[in-house]
């Protein structure tokens, strides 16, 4: 009986370690610490407009957003409250204006930059199976030349800029037609089936 157990044991373990190897490790990590997060009501947030969709203007976008959140990060990470949060905050405005400006100087570009501190549009964003409504957030606004490209955001307190919260899109996309879908079956699915099978046929051998 106990070397039933212990095969069981082994296929079970065998049989867990592959179903989980399906999915992508960073994926699952990421959706799960954000669905155990809620960003509570009141939260300091920081969204960076880029000038354009340009390949040049979004990478100077994703430079500018590493040096601010390392830097406020640092500010407020040691922060319980959010009235001293919002103090610091509105202190480093400045600080934070001369961060971007070193960096556009770095990479040799000169567009119209303007940081501000209060109350902010954001769009309706899904992220994991959370959803988070659209409306006016308190928050740090980094607007680059004409701030007309893809922005990216995070919660700034409680420090959550280690999540990317800007790419989730709440309106789902169109589902393909039935036929499609029927055309092209699922790897992954046929595959943990064929497990289950192979683990029921087991279990028939050694309890026979």
């Amino acid at each position: 009986m106990l070397k039933k157990l212990a095969i069981m044991y082994i296929l079970l373990l065998s049989s867990n370690t592959f179903l989980f190897s399906q999915a992508s490790p960073v994926q699952a990590l990421g959706e799960t610490m954000v669905e155990t997060r809620v960003i509570p009501n009141e939260a300091i947030r920081l969204r960076i407009l880029a000038n354009s969709d340009s390949a040049a203007d979004q990478e100077l976008k994703r430079a500018i957003r590493d040096q601010v959140t390392d830097a406020m990060t640092t500010w407020v990470m040691d922060l319980e409250d959010i009235d001293e949060a919002r103090n610091v905050v509105a202190e480093k405005v400045p600080a934070i204006e001369q961060l971007v400006q070193e960096e556009l100087k770095k990479a040799g570009v000169q567009q119209r930059v303007e940081v501000s501190y209060g109350e902010a549009a954001f769009p309706t964003k899904m992220y994991g199976q959370m959803v988070y409504p659209a409306g006016q957030y308190e928050a740090v606004v980094i607007s680059l030349g004409e701030a007309k490209g893809a922005n990216w955001w995070c919660v700034l307190f409680p420090p959550l800029c280690f999540i990317d919260f800007s790419g989730g899109d709440a309106v789902p996309a169109e589902p393909e037609s039935d036929t499609q879908q029927s055309d092209k079956p699922s790897d992954s699915g046929e595959m943990k089936f064929f497990i289950v099978e192979w683990i029921q046929g087991l279990w028939g051998l050694l309890t026979n």
